[in-house]
């Protein structure tokens, strides 16, 4: 339950501006989650899509608060597929965890993937334990594991990828 307390919702915008690279990459950062190398890709999707528009493939969600960037999902159509789409990137903000900000974005994603006629959505993450609160989202909107690749990422560290059908065939 949301506390009554807490600000308000977030305002989601789908435009990328001049300032999301470095809010991206703060943002990323304050989660403890990504290695230097994964900061510096989730900004580069960032500035492909500012300079390439949709031509980059890539879509975004932003949730703006009055504390500034509380999270983002960068998503896509996955090449030499028909009607696939790859949910490359979400991330809240620490502080902001728990206010439904997570749900939003992804309940973002899924209208605007069912609109444009996508049948399913692939989430590729690892099974590191600090990924918990990531997986529990995504079961809690429809995603399940449909492929585990053991040692994927390093010793121990499983690629799970993650599926949920959307439109028609979806349950929700």
């Amino acid at each position: 339950m949301r506390d009554p307390a807490a600000p308000a919702a977030a305002t989601l915008r789908d435009a990328c501006g001049t300032r999301d690279p470095g809010l991206v990459e703060a943002l990323l950062r304050r989660t403890g989650v990504f290695s230097t190398e994964e900061i510096g890709i989730g900004r580069e999707l960032v500035e492909e899509r500012l300079q390439r528009g949709a031509a980059s493939g890539y879509g975004f969600r932003f949730a703006d608060g009055g504390e500034g960037l509380l999270g983002y999902c960068c998503f896509g159509p996955i090449p030499l597929t028909r009607g696939a789409w790859d949910l490359y990137w979400i991330a809240v903000d620490p502080a902001a965890r728990g206010r439904g900000i997570g749900r939003t974005l992804i309940d973002a994603l899924h209208d605007e993937a069912a609109n444009a006629g996508c049948r399913a959505i692939y989430i590729d993450t690892s099974s590191r334990p600090d990924y918990a609160p990531a997986h529990r989202l995504y079961e809690a909107a429809g995603y399940r594991v449909g492929a585990r690749l053991t040692d994927f990422y390093a010793r121990g560290d499983d690629k799970l990828i993650f599926a949920r059908a959307i439109g028609a065939a979806s349950a929700g």
